[in-house]
């Protein structure tokens, strides 16, 4: 099912609405920008149209996942673009999307290793049953030196638990960027939080 664009629309500074959760937005200064909402069935749908936009000069803002009036579980990204600016790729992105945790990790230690950051993460119906965790990562192409990250995901179905977790990682200069509840593949609600630090 191919991705809709749901509006482009300008807007005044700032951010859009509230309702985007553990999704980091550029930095905002005074000005008009230009924002596209895309919505999806697909994650891979998805990852193509966002990268489709960034080559137009749009960078990713926020990211949701729900259930929405025009079609059932969708995942919603909001891209932003300052009024102006030229319409060429700065940013590049990639969109992991999983019901295992395993597969996270190994994932976001792939493309730490390649430079990409992290920006946003949802939980999204799976159009094959359950929950995936859906996870957006970002690269500056204009970086002269290209920084490595390393990242940890923490996964437990106890809140005491990532408490003492979270705790541990961060005596190891790991910094938490963002947490969902999602249902995972190993068995019921899992808390799912991703850490990161610059690798050494």
């Amino acid at each position: 099912m191919r991705g809709k664009i749901l509006g482009r629309v300008m807007a005044a500074w700032g951010l859009l609405a509230a309702g985007t959760v553990v999704a980091q937005a550029p930095a905002q200064t005074a000005g008009n920008y230009q924002y596209v909402l895309l919505a999806t069935q697909k994650t891979s749908t998805m990852d193509k149209e966002i990268n489709q936009l960034a080559k137009e000069g749009y960078r990713f803002a926020g990211v949701m996942g729900g259930e929405t009036a025009f079609g059932g579980n969708e995942t919603l990204v909001i891209m932003e673009r300052p009024l102006g600016t030229p319409a060429r790729e700065r940013y590049r992105y990639k969109l992991l999307a999983t019901q295992k945790t395993s597969t996270m990790q190994k994932e976001l230690k792939q493309f730490g290793d390649a430079g990409y950051e992290y920006k946003g993460q949802t939980v999204f119906e799976s159009a094959f049953g359950g929950q995936e965790v859906v996870c957006i990562l970002e690269r500056d192409l204009e970086l002269k030196e290209v920084p490595v990250y390393e990242y940890k995901l923490l996964a437990t179905k106890k809140t005491s638990t990532m408490q003492k977790e979270l705790s541990e990682v961060a005596a190891q200069g790991f910094q938490f960027v963002g947490i969902t509840v999602a249902e995972t593949a190993f068995g019921g609600k899992e808390v799912v939080t991703i850490t990161r630090r610059a690798a050494k």
